[in-house]
């Protein structure tokens, strides 16, 4: 019966695969390959499977360099967009800066103005006071000439008629001219009187024009300093907001790291002493109040200032790069099962250029079995930035850095299956996820 079925199975195989023959032919001799059916089947079947294995495979390939191309395009594109706008936020936060500074700069001239207004104010009003009492006492001096003038005519008119009674009329004559030289006398002396006396109430009169004229001048004034605190507080309060999230995002108290800079504050612009306009040591003015309280908010963003160059919210990786590992437990890439990341994984060109991510002292530069080549940066506050797999250091122990300074390039020295960045933060010496402090500066600087 297997007899008949091969048979017949070699009989339908001679029919679609009939014995074919490979001559070879020499100079002295001829001979032939016989490819039998089995042998061709074979071939063919063999042939087959290796085509689809090489479709299957480029099909493969081509998927993951498509698949690659677009996760860069993408990272490049995120990458751009994040570079424009932090482009944008730079630029505006240089605006309000130089805006805030106008805006001082305009304040300290109208203070200066407002300060020069009253000291005329208090002038003229001295001079409206003296001239008050100048009047009053031209108008009681003209009260009492005058009433010394009707008791004169009345003691002449008096003696008069005891002239007349004792001397007769021969003395009558002379006796008049003197009573109405007297009384000449008396009017030109009251007319001189009335015009000292309007010249007194002119002087007043212009004395209140110009007390006038400061008020309305004083009360603009006051209308253009309110404007410019209003506008002062509202980029005060713009520019606050978001370093003060940036802090709290970051875990971390924004009153507490302002205490510890003012603590340790090393003369870098210094803090802004409060206005007071009183030398009498009274209560402050309103204005006084409100400058005061520009000025504290200043302070304030100038002690955010510190303390962010201090605290690693920088980028360590400026150039295009890839995320390719985050905080927290995974399975091992070497195959030594689940084990915690500490840091985060940033892939990218060998040589690639890694920056301080925040002010600080170099504690640790050279070879970890871990990390491979290590530099370990330790900032204020209790921070430390770790930064590893490193193919070259570009600084030593002990030296001091500056957020942005170059500090080495990647690689993929150490424990490390390719060439990336491996960045760790340590806070209070237990490492904490580097997102959170990189996501909460991302939109300040």
């Amino acid at each position: 019966m297997l007899n008949r079925l091969a048979y017949r199975f070699h009989q339908s195989l001679e029919r679609h695969f009939p014995e074919q023959r490979l001559f070879l032919k020499s100079d002295t001799e001829t001979r032939f390959i016989r490819l039998r059916p089995a042998t061709q089947v074979i071939a063919l079947v063999g042939g087959t499977l290796g085509l689809a294995w090489t479709i299957v495979a480029t099909a493969l390939i081509m998927m993951d360099s498509i698949g690659a191309g677009s996760a860069r395009e993408q990272s490049a594109r995120q990458q751009a967009m994040f570079e424009e706008r932090l482009n944008t936020l730079s630029a505006d936060r240089d605006l309000r800066a130089d805006d805030a500074l106008r805006a001082q700069e305009r304040f300290n001239a109208a203070l200066a103005q407002v300060s020069e207004m009253q000291e005329r104010l208090l002038a003229s009003e001295d001079r409206r006071g003296e001239l008050e009492t100048g009047v009053e006492a031209i108008q009681d001096t003209l009260r009492r000439t005058i009433k010394e003038r009707d008791v004169a005519r009345a003691e002449a008119n008096r003696v008069t008629l005891a002239l007349n009674e004792q001397s007769g009329g021969a003395t009558e004559m002379g006796r008049a001219k003197d009573a109405v030289a007297t009384l000449e006398f008396l009017i030109d002396a009251l007319g001189l009187t009335a015009e000292e006396r309007d010249e007194m109430l002119a002087a007043a009169e212009t004395a209140r024009e110009e007390t006038r004229l400061v008020t309305e001048e004083k009360r603009m004034v006051e209308q253009r300093n309110d404007l410019i605190f209003t506008k002062l507080e509202e980029a005060v309060t713009v520019s606050m907001e978001p370093l003060d999230n940036m802090f709290r995002q970051a875990g971390m108290s924004p009153e507490d790291l302002l205490d510890a800079v003012r603590e340790g504050y090393s003369g870098q612009g210094g803090p802004l002493t409060p206005i007071s306009m009183s030398t009498s040591g009274g209560v402050l003015a309103p204005e006084e109040l409100r400058a005061n309280a520009i000025l504290g908010g200043l302070d304030r963003m100038n002690m955010y200032r510190i303390a962010a160059f201090k605290l690693p919210f920088a980028m360590p990786v400026k150039d295009r790069f890839r995320w390719t590992s985050g905080f927290g437990y995974r399975r091992d890439p070497k195959g030594a099962g689940t084990r915690m990341h500490e840091g985060t994984d940033m892939a990218g060109a060998y040589g690639t250029a890694i920056f301080a991510t925040a002010d600080g002292v170099v504690t640790h530069a050279g070879w970890d079995n871990g990390y491979g080549r290590q530099v370990t940066i330790r900032h204020d506050f209790g921070v430390e930035t770790l930064y590893g797999h490193l193919s070259q250091i570009r600084v030593e122990v002990g030296q001091r850095v500056s957020r942005g300074d170059r500090i080495g390039d990647m690689g993929n020295s150490g424990r490390s299956t390719g060439t990336h960045l491996h960045y760790e933060v340590h806070l209070g010496g237990k490492p904490v996820n580097p997102m959170t402090f990189i996501k909460a500066g991302k939109n300040v600087f």
